[in-house]
């Protein structure tokens, strides 16, 4: 008889920053985009735990009690909604390393995600996905039930655009 995969879901912790590059650096590598990653141990162990902007949830092989290798991420901050006038969750990213899915973690990552959301009442949960990456696309709408905003288009402005604010800036 074969036996069933084990992993588990917790929070990341400071300890797990080099953990987390990892995955960031698989998620990157997956999205074509390798030479994008900026992130570093210091970063993270700044911005999730001194001053924490965001949040991470770690999936590991194995059991809690005799815990494998890193997995998988769920990296989440929350934002704010003025028409519900509740927080909502934003998933920044969600990535499971190839050879582990279609084992339910990522099913059980939304779980933990959902108990988050709802712990904090969130009145809702939002994340983007590639519009080439049709698996997940899949997965979201037909397993989640999730529906695609398209009325919605992503807009950015990274650090040059940022700093070209301050021509608007009143004197």
């Amino acid at each position: 008889m074969a036996s069933l995969f084990s992993f588990f879901i917790r929070p990341a912790q400071p300890d797990d920053v080099d953990a987390i590059l990892q995955l960031i650096v698989g998620l990157a590598t997956y999205e074509k985009a390798a030479d994008s990653v900026k992130a570093t141990p210091e970063l993270l162990r700044k911005n999730l735990f001194e001053t924490p902007f965001a949040h991470a949830l770690l999936a590991f092989s194995g059991s809690a009690i005799q815990p494998g290798k890193p997995i998988g991420l769920a990296l989440y901050f929350f934002n704010y909604s003025t028409w519900t006038g509740r927080p909502g969750l934003y998933l920044e990213d969600l990535f499971v390393d190839p050879e582990y899915r279609g084992k339910g973690i990522g099913k059980a990552f939304f779980a933990e995600l959902g108990k988050v959301a709802q712990e904090k009442d969130c009145a809702r949960m939002d994340w983007s996905v590639l519009k080439w990456n049709q698996p997940s696309i899949d997965f979201y709408e037909k397993t989640l039930h999730a529906t695609a905003m398209s009325d919605w288009m992503g807009m950015r402005l990274e650090e040059a655009g940022i700093e070209g604010l301050k021509k608007f800036a009143q004197v």
